[in-house]
């Protein structure tokens, strides 16, 4: 089972996530939205929508960081282990409560809400509550690393993450001796990549960085200081009828005798 989950399950998760996700937007596109619901009620979204989305970055950054630096590198750079653990537990530590006091009012805002609700999939509801339950898993995570301030378990998943990445058949190996908690951790992450296509998560993909390079708007507020004259519909008529008088004639349409 070890190696099912942990050797061939995030290979499986991961093709699902990325090429599923290439399918629905070339086939579903319109699909590919956040679906916001503050114009159904703005209470609790907008704090609640900072604190999850800041916090949920924040581990997203610290994850990938953290797990995929290459070792050297960071033995270069003259960064210890056990230095790297303690900020990985305080930095992550932060914004996992910070995620879930968001991702709570979220949650509770859009349960509750009938409106809200009714309008929202299960793959909306569901999601999020996976998503909590990972947040609840990744802070438990820090009591069972507080027993290893060493930084060799913190190795481990290191290894681990650049292994699968790297293809190398025993990457599952690095992690078989863990507490269980980080291997429930894992597992549900590598769920949420799986279920990602499906569900609303794939607005993250939508980066506009289309906005750096597309020609800018100038917003020029005009000098006039009178108004300018009204005119009455009769005077709006004849300068209609003036206009297509003057218009060219374009090509004359064959008749019925023709």
């Amino acid at each position: 089972m070890n190696n099912f989950f942990f050797g061939i399950y995030p290979y499986i998760a991961l093709s699902v996530m990325i090429f599923g996700s290439i399918a629905r937007y070339e086939r579903d596109p319109f699909t590919w939205k956040s679906s916001s619901s503050q114009l159904l009620r703005r209470k609790q979204l907008v704090l609640g929508s900072i604190l999850f989305h800041v916090g949920v970055l924040t581990i997203l950054v610290g994850h990938v960081a953290g797990l995929l630096t290459p070792v050297w590198i960071i033995d270069a750079l003259g960064i210890g282990h056990a230095f790297k653990q303690v900020v990985a537990m305080t930095v992550g530590g932060i914004a996992g409560v910070m995620a879930l006091i968001g991702g709570g009012m979220l949650f509770h805002r859009r349960w509750t809400d009938p409106r809200i609700r009714k309008t929202s999939s299960v793959a909306d509801i569901g999601i999020l509550g996976l998503l909590l339950l990972q947040l609840l898993l990744g802070v438990s995570t820090i009591f069972a690393s507080a027993r290893h301030l060493d930084g060799h378990e913190m190795l481990k998943f290191m290894h681990w993450a650049q292994g699968i990445l790297t293809f190398r058949p025993d990457a599952a190996a690095q992690i078989a001796d863990v507490a269980l908690i980080f291997k429930l951790h894992i597992v549900c992450g590598l769920t949420i990549f799986l279920l990602f296509p499906f569900t609303r998560l794939v607005h993250m993909l939508s980066v506009p960085v289309r906005y750096f390079w597309r020609p800018g708007y100038q917003i020029v507020r005009s000098r006039r200081t009178t108004p300018l004259p009204s005119h009455s519909d009769a005077e709006i008529a004849r300068a209609k009828v003036a206009s297509a008088k003057a218009a060219p004639a374009g090509p004359r349409a064959p008749s019925l005798a023709e």
